[in-house]
């Protein structure tokens, strides 16, 4: 007999669980079946459509607004992050902690247009990582509380630009 629950996602990871604990999010079973997709890690992220067509698949029946509800909390708690595409459509994956653990959102990132991958610049400057800093220093003189800074670039990665032969 298997320990484990079968109701909790394998291996989530601690900084995750912090980041939920924090948002008060409940592990429901949408939560938890969430997570799961997430920690699979799909190249380039999942669009809201894909995770509904995913999670029906896997025999979850969530509702499209819950789902999209709680796509949205938890790319604002840290634990996914989304972007959009050309066409405006969302793109979800899960948010990586960075090397030396630093802030995600103080590091710009690279975003393949073709294949929606994301590499985190990590070798970027101090002045480049500084200016994000300096951006929630900005919001808070003014009395607004800044979350995260995102900071893009787009184009086509090594893999795509050079499919293999």
């Amino acid at each position: 007999m298997n320990p484990r629950t079968p109701k909790e996602p394998l291996g989530v990871p601690p900084e995750i669980q912090s980041r939920l604990e924090k948002a008060g999010l409940r592990r429901t079973l949408a939560t938890r079946a969430v997570l799961g997709l997430f920690l699979a890690r799909p190249p380039g992220g999942l669009t809201h459509a894909q995770a509904l067509a995913s999670l029906t698949a896997r025999g979850l029946d969530i509702n499209r607004v819950t789902l999209y509800r709680l796509l949205d909390r938890l790319a604002a708690c840290g634990v996914l992050q989304r972007q959009a595409d050309d066409a405006r459509t969302w793109h979800f994956s899960l948010a990586l902690p960075t090397p030396g653990g630093e802030d995600e959102g103080a590091l710009p990132r690279f975003e393949c247009d073709a294949c929606h991958r994301q590499f985190h610049l990590t070798d970027a400057s101090e002045p480049t990582r500084a200016v994000t800093h300096d951006l929630f220093a900005a919001l808070a003189r003014l009395g607004h509380q800044g979350n995260r800074v995102d900071v893009s670039i787009h184009g086509t990665c090594a893999g795509c630009a050079e499919p293999a032969a």
